[in-house]
C-alpha cells in the first residue's frame, strides 16, 4: 500500500511538471511572451522545456544563463555602439548626397520612423 501511494505521488508530480511545461510552451508561443518579435529568454525557456522536458530547477538555471548571456551581449554591444553609430551616420550622409531635393524629405521621414522604432526596441 505504501509503495502504491508513493508511486501515485510521483506520477502526479511528473504529470504536473509535464503539463506545466506544456502550458508554458503553449502560452509563450500563443502570446509571444518575452519575444518582442524575437525569441526572448522566457520564450526560449518555454520551448526548451517542452522539447527537452526540463525540470523546474533546469528551467531556472536556463533562464539565468540566458539572461547572463544577454547581459554580456549588451555589454559588448555598448563597447562598439559609438563605432556602429558613426558608420550609420556616415552611410546616411552618403545616401543623402545622391538623393534629389524631392527624395530627401522622404528619406528623412523614413529615418525618423526607423530611429523611433529602434528607440522603442532598445527601451525593452
Amino acid at each position: 500500500m505504501n509503495r502504491k501511494a508513493v508511486f501515485l505521488v510521483v506520477v502526479v508530480f511528473v504529470l504536473g511538471l509535464a503539463l506545466g511545461g506544456l502550458s508554458m510552451y503553449v502560452a509563450a508561443d500563443h502570446f509571444g511572451v518575452g519575444s518582442g518579435g524575437r525569441k526572448g529568454p522566457q520564450r526560449m525557456v518555454a520551448q526548451l522545456t517542452g522539447e527537452l522536458n526540463l525540470t523546474a530547477e533546469q528551467q531556472q538555471k536556463l533562464a539565468a544563463t540566458l539572461e547572463e548571456t544577454r547581459s554580456r551581449y549588451q555589454a559588448i554591444y555598448e563597447l562598439y555602439r559609438p563605432q556602429i553609430e558613426l558608420a550609420r551616420q556616415e552611410g546616411r550622409q552618403r545616401i543623402r548626397a545622391f538623393l534629389t531635393a524631392e527624395q530627401l524629405p522622404k528619406f528623412e521621414a523614413y529615418l525618423q520612423r526607423i530611429d523611433e522604432a529602434r528607440k522603442k526596441r532598445n527601451a525593452r
